[in-house]
């Protein structure tokens, strides 16, 4: 899923790691997003107000060039209530279990797997990998994208409930009233004859 306006605005937290001096042991970060990086996420997202964004994420490097990222990413955001406009905060925490791949490789693995959904047996490979750009992988991006990923597109208060106003149908107002006036009219007719 790409992020709403990710081609016209840069990346709002960025932490970069380069692969080439990730430890045969892996790399551990904990990272937490700055005030300016917060504002600039809620910006994007398009909430209220990001309070607070930290990730525990670790790197491990696997066979081929490949890596895989793991922890957690959590935040406390500030939307809207969509049923009373009320301001409320939502606590978001999200997984993170992702594979990274050199980029030729993770362009050839997603073609495969793209090809392959055409069979009848579903393919080995849920996901592509991600592609190592550059030879970097950006763990604040990555916990932006959980962040976003896990927002809640319709936030509600707690205990509110949309209720439509409910009016007891006219009895008279019906697509056959019209008729129903016709031939009363007609039998009113008949009967004064």
């Amino acid at each position: 899923m790409s992020r709403p306006n990710a081609e016209t605005k840069p990346d709002p937290w960025r932490s970069p790691v380069i692969v080439a001096q990730i430890p045969d042991t892996g790399l551990h970060r904990k990272l937490e997003a700055s005030a300016a990086e917060r504002q600039a996420m809620a910006e994007l997202a398009g909430v209220r107000e990001v309070l607070s964004a930290q990730a525990d994420l670790v790197v491990v490097p696997k066979s081929g060039g490949r890596f895989q990222v793991t922890g957690l990413v959590r935040a406390r955001i500030g939307q809207t209530c969509v049923v009373t406009l009320d301001p409320i905060e939502n606590e978001i925490e999200e997984d993170v279990d992702l594979i990274f791949a050199p980029e030729a490789e993770a362009r050839r693995l997603a073609d495969l797997i793209e090809e392959g959904q055409d069979d009848e047996e579903p393919p080995e490979i849920a996901d592509p990998p991600e592609a190592i750009v550059n030879g970097i992988i950006d763990l604040g991006r990555l916990a932006t994208d959980a962040l976003f990923l896990a927002i809640d597109p319709y936030p509600r208060k707690e205990g509110a409930v949309f209720e439509a106003e409910v009016t007891a149908p006219d009895p008279e107002d019906h697509p056959f009233a019209a008729l129903k006036a016709l031939q009363d009219n007609k039998k009113g007719k008949k009967k004064g004859k």
